[in-house]
């Protein structure tokens, strides 16, 4: 009896906690057309729509002009490569770069009176889009323990609290620290110095979340963990297959170098278990055809997989190859290539000729026809430049390693990997998110470079591997690690199991967020709290009265410079480079052997000491003031050199099909972002290509299904995860019939983050597993919310 008086009581204490994920509430939902193609008139409306609703119409245009220029600044936003020849006069940005440009130029502001105003609790009751829209951060602020508002403090009171949590601290090991992919190359590269001065290798950043799949895939296979492209090796191609990734949403100016490739002759194939619009058509807004005309087709072949039906369609082209080898001796398999380059070879051809595989069978776990699978070979097979590009559907599946080796075995029986117009191309999502980890951002740092390290530094770095995401989430919620500092990002609504995650951030002694604007993870805090405000990308960065420039990495392996051209915000920021280094100064004091203060005054300084310890960095101060910046050394790319453990050849990979099996009334849900977002970065409430307006609490479902269950369009349901024995529950989400392959279903990020469970991972990359989620779907029952409040006691007090 007492232990439940206990119980109710801690219940209804989480009533005063604040609010882990949106408001359970619906908008006025209502659905138009799905588009069959991207971009045109209609982008460029939005992405002035930004602008003015972010009252920044003249400011924000003026940065806009120079974003992704030579001389300009990196857009905020994705990765995707900038022409290394001359540049658009009209603009090199895309829609959702306007709108990530709208949100740094916006004129709102959210000042220490704002948190006077607003309680952290009230805060937590609005949306992420609402949370979102407040403006930039001005000034640093503190939540006291027990207190209800954030309120002011001076940024030397904000690192005399950080130096004085981490030195009370029982071990360095205690202590994290986040990165996301805004953060610059000199900010990254300090950043993770001071935590393994400090003594940690607790590093855990966004590659975590995002593509440490792609790396873990491609370093023990050729011998690096990014793409083996360039940007111009796409217009050389012949055949450019797109697998679990849309182009239209998470990397808009992707589209016109299709448009370009298939104007020099290129097929796309499209693998996808939606029709995306920017996988089917493009109208380019910078010429007349994609303005009046009907612009470009892009996919020539669209494959409708099912959610991880990837692996069976793989191995269903591997088999018609093969086939057509056979018939076709010399003409399809490149046998020069596979006898000097790789190693493993006849193994890999054991699978095929034992009668393992059938193509009827492999056809229908893949959900994609016979005669399609039969098409994409043909186009495969006689094609020699083949350029294979994935996103997160692949990475974020739990096979999504060997899917990657799959595809790297394709690419090798073909000789495709290492030439012009042939390789492999993981298309990364956030700005720098490839500079973090050249820049030592690593959770599993090499004895090689550590080595380095010490060698220049003179001092011994930690050696023993850290926490990535998943495992810093376990540590906090064991209160093994105490203090998480976030460099940028949304942390709490970046990663998977809400109420999990919430309730490991709650047991923190200290929560230090590195922010630009207020985000939900500013709200789920430890028993302290600091929000320390810094310049966005398009920002002036001034270091003793001069503009500084600092450089990043794009997707393609280019290390280029990035120069703010807007007056900050507010006079009180301080860039993250010197926020670092003042908190090593204060944190490490005399004990450091690193020249803090020589870094904070001159980013010139930190490049210098990169130069020593990254290989490929060679005169770097000169290199990345060069127009176009330098391409940084790829041997897989230029040499057609791969692992080094099997002499600089690649290996065949052996990979298993996944057993996927589902219940009688369950589906395999993947989350995926609306066109109005970028990560956890809400710009408005429409998913234009989908046709979906005014609401992200909805589930995609084939009608079949729909019918199947008793459902029909627009019901009320809510959606239930029993991973762990655990009921994880996602309530009032509306229906939208759509076409997805049957027992499938799509959601949006990060409203159903709270049905991935913390254990639900990629094997080997330990990355959360958000394309690959065993929901059942259940009609809206209103009482539902007291089951939410009672797991979410149960994620704080007796989940494992």
């Amino acid at each position: 009896m007492e232990e439940n008086n206990k119980n109710r009581r801690d219940m209804q204490n989480l009533d005063h906690q604040p609010n882990a994920e949106n408001p359970f509430k619906l908008l006025n939902l209502k659905l138009g057309p799905v588009e069959k193609w991207a971009a045109g008139i209609p982008a460029v409306v939005a992405a002035f729509s930004d602008l003015i609703e972010e009252k920044t119409v003249f400011r924000g245009t003026k940065a806009l002009f120079s974003m992704n220029q030579a001389g300009g600044f990196d857009c905020p936003s994705c990765a995707w490569p900038d022409p290394d020849d001359e540049r658009s006069p009209l603009g090199e940005y895309c829609e959702n770069g306007a709108k990530a440009l709208a949100e740094e130029a916006t004129t709102k502001r959210v000042t220490p009176d704002f948190f006077k105003n607003n309680s952290v609790y009230d805060l937590a009751k609005l949306t992420d889009y609402e949370i979102g829209k407040m403006g930039r951060l001005t000034d640093p602020v503190y939540l006291g323990e027990g207190a209800t508002h954030y309120q002011p403090i001076s940024w030397d009171e904000a690192f005399h609290k950080i130096a004085a949590h981490l030195n009370a601290l029982g071990s360095p090991n205690e202590a994290a620290f986040y990165t996301s992919g805004r953060t610059s190359n000199e900010a990254s590269f300090v950043y993770q110095l001071f935590a393994k001065e400090f003594g940690t290798n607790n590093m855990p950043d966004c590659s975590n979340m995002c593509h440490e799949t792609s790396g873990s895939a491609l370093r023990p296979t050729i011998g690096i963990g990014k793409g083996t492209v360039k940007l111009d090796d796409f217009y050389e191609s012949e055949v450019i297959v797109i697998i679990g990734q849309n182009p239209g949403t998470n990397a808009p100016r992707m589209m016109s170098a299709l448009e370009k490739a298939k104007k020099h002759g290129a097929k796309i194939i499209a693998i996808n278990p939606l029709p995306e619009a920017g996988l089917m058509g493009f109208h380019n807004p910078q010429q007349l055809n994609g303005i009046f005309g009907r612009g470009v087709s892009l996919a020539d072949l669209y494959l409708p997989v099912r959610i991880n039906g990837d692996m069976a369609l793989l191995k269903a082209l591997e088999m018609l190859l093969l086939k057509l080898e056979s018939e076709n001796p010399g003409a399809v398999v490149y046998a020069d290539f596979i006898k000097h380059k790789t190693t493993g070879y006849e193994e890999f051809l054991m699978q095929f000729s034992s009668g393992r595989y059938d193509l009827a069978q492999l056809s229908e776990l893949s959900g994609v026809a016979v005669e399609s699978i039969q098409k994409a070979a043909e186009l495969l097979a006689f094609n020699k430049k083949i350029i294979f590009c994935w996103g997160m559907g692949l990475t974020q599946q739990p096979n999504g390693v060997d899917m990657i080796r799959e595809i790297l075995n394709i690419l090798l029986l073909k000789g495709s990997i290492g030439i012009k117009g042939g390789g492999v191309c993981p298309v990364r999502g956030h700005s720098n998110v490839q500079g973090n980890r050249t820049m030592l951002i690593d959770e599993k740092p090499t004895a090689e470079q550590l080595d380095r390290l010490q060698q220049y530094f003179g001092f011994d770095p930690p050696r023993e591997h850290g926490y990535d995401v998943v495992r810093a989430i376990k540590a906090m919620h064991a209160e093994q690690v105490k203090l998480l500092f976030c460099m940028g990002g949304n942390f709490l609504s970046a990663t998977p199991d809400t109420s999990y995650t919430a309730n490991a951030l709650r047991k923190l002694n200290l929560l230090v967020c590195v922010s630009t604007k207020l985000n939900r993870g500013h709200l789920i805090h430890g028993k302290e709290a600091l929000i320390l405000p810094t310049y966005g990308r398009s920002d002036k960065d001034i270091v003793n009265g001069e503009v500084q420039i600092v450089s990043t990495e794009n997707s393609m392996g280019v290390v280029q410079s990035s120069k703010g051209v807007l007056d900050a915000v507010s006079n009180n920021l301080l860039n993250e480079t010197q926020i670092v280094c003042r908190m090593a100064m204060a944190t490490l004091g005399a004990r450091s052997v690193v020249d803090w203060k020589r870094f904070h005054d001159s980013y010139d300084a930190v490049r210098d000491a990169i130069e020593r310890c990254i290989p490929g960095f060679e005169n770097y101060n000169v290199r990345v003031r060069q127009k176009e910046g330098f391409y940084l050394p790829n041997a897989a790319r230029d040499q057609q050199v791969f692992a080094g453990q099997f002499g600089g050849r690649a290996p065949f990979t052996q990979t298993e099909l996944p057993v996927n099996k589902l219940e009688e009334d369950e589906y395999m849900m993947a989350t995926t972002r609306t066109h109005d977002q970028f990560n956890t970065t809400i710009y408005g409430l429409d998913d234009r290509y989908r046709g979906i307006k005014n609401e992200r609490r909805v589930v995609l479902m084939n009608q079949r299904d729909i019918d199947k269950a008793g459902f029909k369009a627009g019901d009320k349901v809510d959606l239930f995860n029993y991973d762990d024995a655990i009921e994880r529950i996602a309530p009032l989400f509306v229906i939208v019939p759509y076409q997805i392959p049957e027992k499938n279903a799509v959601t949006y990020f990060p409203e159903t983050n709270v049905l991935v469970s913390v254990n639900n991972v990629v094997k080997e990359s330990n990355m959360p597993a958000s394309k690959y989620v065993k929901i059942k779907i259940k009609r809206h029952d209103p009482q539902i919310y007291h089951k939410v409040d009672e797991t979410l006691y149960l994620a704080a007090n007796q989940r494992p």
